[in-house]
């Protein structure tokens, strides 16, 4: 009898917690979902994603061979198919200066535009590169700057004929890697044990503790230089100050989840939009203080891996198999004139 008792005093406790948590799922919806979906034809997982001087024209790169093209600003796209023999890419990264672009793919590949991708050439790689392409950023005129995914960091002034290593030492192999406005990079560890950063001038990466118990899932820079970090459970934080290892309070946006916070990104210093696996999407109109959950994109059936901000009125999210969300907000209803 006592055992008995025992486990129904066990079970009773089990579902009081789970009551209270999912009472603490109940966070407010989005009036009206600012993004319409968009669906391409491929089962590929979107990684990037930028526009040439053309406003209008932009490109879209991802797993398996995925090259997209669009000339009305997103709305619609077309697969561009470029040949690479038996080689299987998949791209990590796409970037324009004006109608010069780049892009980057593993296994070890670089590609160069200098006509708004009408032809795209191949630019060779040392054998003895430190790692694989992971991201490029296109800086000027045939100016740009690549991170392999062992933090490698490299700089070319001449589209790609030679490249100055700004840093060889490697980080090991990162989760993800990310390169703020003045230059900066941050990069996680493949486990998400810890995370290291670097500055220009700097001759190595600095690493640095993960400020919880928590694994890291990815990191990047505030509109303000600051930090924030995702992290498993559904934990986002803020840096209290330009110090890396100086941390505000916790958030967790939805408490109890069982999907991944897998992106962050401003739309404007104010409005901060998460993206996380199973469609989940939520945004904070205060910073991160508060969080409102968009309810009318969780039925669609992808996880968001990216979101991409090129202006307060022109932003993307990025799926898997064919998903895509266009930033599109609803306009408001003229106000009635009182007579």
């Amino acid at each position: 009898m006592d055992l008995f008792l025992k486990k129904l005093k066990q079970i009773l406790i089990l579902v009081v917690i789970s009551s209270l948590c999912l009472s603490c799922t109940n966070i407010p919806s989005v009036s009206n979902s600012p993004w319409k979906p968009i669906t391409l034809e491929t089962d590929s997982v979107f990684a990037d994603l930028d526009f040439t001087s053309d406003p209008e024209h932009g490109w879209l790169v991802g797993t398996r061979e995925t090259l997209f093209e669009t000339k009305d600003g997103g709305e619609t796209w077309l697969k561009r198919d470029l040949e690479f023999g038996e080689e299987k890419v998949s791209f990590t990264s796409v970037s324009f200066f004006g109608n010069e672009g780049w892009a980057t793919g593993k296994p070890a590949m670089l590609l160069h535009t200098e006509d708004g991708g009408k032809n795209w050439s191949r630019i060779p790689l040392s054998e003895k590169l430190p790692g694989a392409p992971y991201a490029i950023k296109a800086l000027g005129q045939k100016t740009a700057e690549m991170v392999t995914d062992l933090g490698a960091i490299y700089k070319t002034t001449n589209g790609g004929s030679n490249w100055k290593a700004l840093v060889e030492g490697s980080v090991g192999v990162a989760r993800t890697i990310t390169r703020s406005a003045e230059g900066g990079y941050i990069a996680v560890s493949a486990r998400g044990n810890f995370y290291s950063t670097w500055e220009p001038g700097d001759t190595e990466w600095s690493p640095h503790n993960r400020t919880s118990s928590r694994r890291l899932q990815t990191m990047g820079y505030t509109k303000d230089g600051k930090l924030w970090l995702l992290a498993r459970g559904g934990q986002i934080q803020f840096s209290s100050a330009d110090a890396a290892d100086e941390w505000n309070d916790v958030k967790y946006p939805e408490f109890s989840t069982s999907w991944g916070l897998l992106d962050l990104a401003y739309r404007t210093p104010e409005e901060i939009w998460v993206a996380g696996g199973s469609a989940n999407l939520l945004v904070s109109y205060d910073q991160g203080q508060s969080w409102t959950k968009d309810r009318e994109v969780e039925d669609i059936a992808s996880n968001f891996y990216k979101i991409v901000f090129f202006s307060p009125e022109k932003g993307f999210v990025l799926g898997q198999n064919g998903i895509l969300l266009k930033y599109e907000p609803q306009p408001e209803a003229p106000k009635k004139e009182i007579t």
